[in-house]
């Protein structure tokens, strides 16, 4: 069977008799397999303690990285990778086991979801070949209806995206996600949906970076998006962090697919910012007997600081970190030093020169011509020949 996430044309772990194609492990993980946000079961083969029980909720992966938790009040004997019908409003709706046992619990309070709550769903049974055969045919309708979706909402001239279409299990309802700057009235493109699909419908509003999370790509890095393999929360992002690393502020370098901020601007910045805890003020000014210096730029990992004469801002002179506080210090007590002396030997690495020889250009284009040229003149010669023995023959 064919992957639902994916057109890789494997199995994936997408039905009970088969197995994710990572380590294995009899099915208790998903490593190797196309599944968004992949939480390893480093428990599935430690047995519980004598008289407790497994714990009864499990987590369930459908389309893209949409995951809700079930309880199993049937005690089922679930692994990772079995689909199963679960209950939705109205009908039912078809996902497949991405986690169970006690680390579910875990991602339960994680995501601050009572585990006790009655309010959970149920899981109804392990899916027959009826609801699978149903469930692909729901799922083939996807691109089309996204497609057409949007055609409808642009004929109705609403500032809204639709990003992407999720049918439920049993062909009972769909689901549009859509991305918009305001408030959309859409009571007409739903009367326009229901008429034209003949499902029930629902929309969602999702932001732009949960729109790139759900479709996913190759960010500029080369690999895949954070927000789709592995990035749970998408904590704020400022251009505060472009500067203390020393970025140049760029919107289009600076800016992911989803348009914002990139997300990996955070991930070192905790360490710039003690990086630079005993670098000085770069706003004040340094003052010499010449004239003061200002700050040109900063480098955090050499520690070097470049400053400029006001006289001739273009000559960087590099001074090292305790030069500067040295020399803040002695502006303090009314001093000056004469002028400003590179304490930083900043060389310039050589570039090696390659060990090969460039033949470019050394063969003459017009090679090839002169060969055929001289075929042809032998080709004439011997043409020649032939006839002139024919005539002395003749004669």
């Amino acid at each position: 069977m064919s992957c639902s996430g994916c057109s890789t044309g494997r199995g994936c772990g997408t039905a009970s008799t088969e197995l994710p194609g990572g380590c294995r492990n009899n099915g208790a993980c998903g490593v190797g397999a196309c599944n968004k946000l992949n939480v390893f079961d480093w428990l599935a083969d430690l047995e519980l303690p004598t008289g407790q029980t497994k714990f009864d909720c499990v987590e369930v992966r459908f389309k893209n990285s949409r995951k809700e938790f079930y309880r199993n009040v049937n005690n089922l004997m679930l692994k990772v990778g079995d689909v199963i019908a679960t209950e939705a409003s109205p009908g039912h709706d078809i996902g497949i086991v991405s986690l169970t046992g006690e680390l579910v619990r875990t991602q339960m309070k994680k995501k601050n979801v009572n585990s006790e709550s009655p309010e959970i769903k149920k899981v109804y049974r392990i899916a027959k070949q009826a609801d699978i055969d149903k469930w692909k045919e729901a799922q083939a309708l996807e691109q089309d209806t996204m497609m057409k979706s949007r055609t409808i909402a642009r004929f109705l001239r609403l500032e809204m995206k639709i990003s992407d279409v999720e049918y439920q299990g049993d062909k009972s309802k769909a689901i549009f996600y859509y991305t918009a700057e305001g408030r959309v009235d859409f009571r007409q493109l739903i009367k326009d949906f229901a008429s034209t699909f003949k499902v029930r419908i629902e929309m969602k509003q999702i932001t732009l970076r949960i729109e790139a999370s759900r479709v996913g790509g190759i960010a500029d890095c080369g690999r895949e998006l954070c927000c789709s393999t592995w990035l749970t929360d998408f904590r704020a992002v400022n251009t505060t962090a472009a500067r203390y690393q020393q970025l140049s502020i760029n919107p289009v370098k600076l800016a992911g697919q989803c348009g914002k901020l990139k997300c990996c601007l955070n991930y070192e910045l905790d360490s710039y910012i003690d990086a630079i805890k005993d670098f000085p003020n770069t706003e004040t000014p340094l003052e010499t007997v010449n004239g003061r210096a200002f700050h040109m730029k900063t480098d955090i990992f050499r520690r070097t600081i470049w400053y400029a004469s006001e006289n001739d801002r273009s000559v960087f002179v590099p001074l090292s970190v305790e030069r500067v506080k040295e020399i803040i210090a002695m502006n303090k007590e009314g001093k000056k030093p004469e002028e400003l002396k590179a304490t930083v030997q900043y060389v310039v690495p050589k570039i090696k020169e390659p060990d090969y020889q460039n033949v470019v250009g050394q063969d003459s284009i017009s090679r090839f011509d002169k060969s055929k040229n001289r075929d042809r003149n032998n080709n004439r010669n011997r043409g020649k020949g032939n006839n002139r023995n024919r005539n002395r023959n003749r004669r």
